[in-house]
């Protein structure tokens, strides 16, 4: 990705007209609004389209770009301010653009192709490999149209066999190991195909360039049971996500998108029709991951299986050292950096538990509208860890009760925004059924005020009172004084002592 691509990928256009002082109004897939760079106010001409990162004015200027174009025209600048400024604000390290790098830009070109010609290799394979089409239209209910759209392929048995055919084509071994397709063992530097008997899916950005594959495996002894491209110039796995090349579009008319764990995950609900779904390349969703789909919608929800979605993953999800549980191909559920990210994006993130342990192909096969209302009855990240703790538990116990009161705070207190923080307080104390003053601990009831105490060996104060004169003159009282007691600022009493 060129640093130009690289900035725009991290500004949202949308906020960035809206900082400069542009009122704008969903409409759609675009936002509209008046054009800060002319007078008439009674036409709201100024149109943004968030997932391409552009705008128009349609009145009187007439004029439009990228964010580029709008600080350039916004601010006065040229091209090479627009650039630092946006950059710096992006967090993206400029560099002088060289001979070199324009020579690496061929390069990303020529890997590019041979994934492309790759492509058609695995295809071809998958043709003439029945059990494998079986298995796609048998066990995973694909057509043979969608097996086509989404360029699936067989990668044969053979521990050489790309590396023979595309070397016969005139790619060297290097080439096909800067691209992936070729793994060097390290004890003895011998060079072999890295996918063999693996259903082969290719991956794209979302301009739709190819970038890698992702293997699935056949057999039940196969491990790992995905295997991706191996990092490489054109393929990062952090910045990736499955499908967004052809969910772009639906994501827009939805403004929602859906997030899925596997690949296969992705296929089957496109194919029934449910096309805003995409899925992560690693282990958990990154930044960038994040702030791309902004681009198309801010309303994000995680549908997870119960193995991904559950108690267990939970509890790894706010370890601290949960970067030590990472495993290709499973998508972690880190339910702390998933709301900081909400918070630092403004993003809308909820979580859909599949039920059953099923697939979703296979749910949607089950009942397609299951799928919707699950979907649309998925819930904040918060609510969500709230009750997966919960599940199986006795809610009477009171250590039950701390136990998941101690692990859902401080989620609570991570959140930035007060109202939020306010709102799940209350929910958490109503779900627990506990006086939500106990979730902030002793701080909501106000200081603790110690007593003074009087020392064992101190003896105590003699005060003589006079009697009144009806009293017997030989009569004299004592009266054992305690100290005075302090008011208590914000308690219920105060006591004023003269």
């Amino acid at each position: 990705m060129s640093t130009i691509d690289e900035v725009k990928a991290r500004i949202d256009i949308v906020d960035l007209a809206t900082e400069a002082g542009v009122k704008l109004r969903k409409s759609g897939s675009s936002y509209s609004g008046f054009c800060p760079f002319h007078d008439n106010k009674r036409t709201p001409a100024f149109v943004v389209w968030p997932a391409t990162g552009t705008w128009k004015c349609f009145g009187q200027c007439n004029e439009g770009g990228d964010i580029f174009r709008f600080v350039m025209k916004k601010e006065g600048w040229d091209f090479k301010e627009a650039l630092r400024n946006l950059a710096e604000r992006a967090g993206v390290e400029l560099q002088e653009y060289t001979p070199q790098q324009e020579a690496q830009r061929e390069v990303y070109d020529t890997l590019r192709a041979l994934l492309e010609e790759a492509v058609l290799y695995y295809r071809n394979h998958l043709l003439q490999n029945l059990d494998v089409l079986d298995y796609l239209h048998e066990k995973r209910g694909l057509t043979d149209a969608t097996i086509e759209t989404f360029g699936l392929g067989y990668a044969p048995r053979g521990w050489d066999t790309a590396l023979k055919h595309f070397t016969e084509r005139g790619y060297s071994e290097q080439d096909l190991i800067d691209c992936g397709l070729l793994t060097v063992r390290e004890d003895d530097d011998k060079i072999y195909d890295r996918f063999r008997h693996r259903l082969m899916i290719p991956i794209r950005d979302e301009r739709g360039r190819m970038a890698g594959f992702g293997a699935r495996a056949l057999e039940d002894e196969q491990m790992p049971k995905y295997l991706n491209s191996p990092q490489t110039a054109i393929f990062d796995k952090g910045r990736l996500l499955y499908g967004l090349d052809r969910a772009r579009k639906p994501i827009r008319v939805a403004d929602q998108v859906v997030i899925v764990e596997g690949y296969l995950d992705v296929i089957a609900p496109h194919q029934a029709g449910f096309e805003n779904v995409v899925s992560p390349m690693g282990t958990a969703l990154t930044e960038d991951q994040l702030r791309l789909l902004k681009r198309f919608s801010r309303k994000i929800v995680l549908a997870l299986d119960p193995d991904a979605a559950g108690q267990k993953a939970i509890l790894r999800g706010l370890d601290a050292a949960r970067s030590a549980m990472d495993r290709e191909g499973e998508l972690r559920f880190d339910a702390r950096g998933l709301l900081r990210n909400e918070a630092r994006l403004q993003a809308d993130l909820r979580v859909a538990s599949l039920p059953d342990e099923l697939d979703p192909d296979e749910i949607i096969a089950r009942d397609p509208e299951e799928w919707a209302r699950l979907i649309e009855a998925a819930k904040p990240i918060v609510t969500h860890v709230m009750e997966t703790l919960a599940e199986g538990q006795d809610l009477q116990d009171p250590k039950v009760k701390s136990s998941i009161a101690a692990q859902v705070t401080p989620l609570i207190e991570d959140l930035p925004n007060p109202v939020e923080r306010d709102t799940y307080r209350q929910q958490l104390a109503r779900f627990l059924k506990v006086d939500e003053r106990s979730l902030i601990g002793g701080q909501a009831q106000g200081p603790r005020v110690r007593r003074p105490r009087r020392r064992p060996d101190a003896e105590p104060q003699k005060v003589e009172v006079q009697v009144l004169k009806t009293v017997s003159p030989s009569y004299r009282t004592e009266i054992h004084s305690e100290p005075p007691r302090p008011s208590v600022a914000g308690g219920r009493f105060a006591a004023t002592h003269k």
